[in-house]
């Protein structure tokens, strides 16, 4: 028996475009439930309640949008989205495509521990961790 884990974030009403957006970084398919879809005619009946992009290449990212009847904070730093690759040809691809809008953290790079290293928080407020596969890994 295997598991698995996928990242699912919590969006206020960008769960779709941040779901677009990666789709177009990464590549894969993306589906998406409204809330309307689902039955539930609410304010928010056109945002996401259930949405993923899986590509055939291994990424795979879960999101919704929060509705306005529950708290919603997204908080500074709660968690980075990790994507390793084997090569620096390949995450340096994902990284130029994850460049537009986002803020860097960490330039991408050659780290000790790494052929390529880098951080950034997406235009979307989502920090990604780029990096290459390492003996350390």
């Amino acid at each position: 028996m295997a598991v698995t884990t996928t990242t699912h974030l919590n969006f206020r009403g960008d769960a779709r475009p941040a779901l677009e957006f990666y789709r177009s970084v990464f590549g894969g398919d993306l589906a998406a439930v409204t809330y309307k879809d689902a039955g539930n005619i609410e304010e928010e009946a056109d945002q996401v309640m259930w949405g993923q992009v899986r590509a055939d290449n291994g990424f795979h990212v879960m999101a919704y949008d929060v509705p306005s009847r529950m708290s919603f904070d997204r908080g500074e730093n709660p968690f980075f989205v990790s994507v390793r690759g084997e090569t620096v040809d390949e995450v340096s691809g994902y990284w130029d495509k994850l460049c537009d809008g986002a803020t860097i953290v960490i330039p991408i790079g050659p780290a000790g521990w790494s052929p390529a290293y880098g951080m950034l928080r997406d235009r979307f407020g989502i920090v990604w961790v780029v990096d290459v596969v390492s003996e350390y890994s």
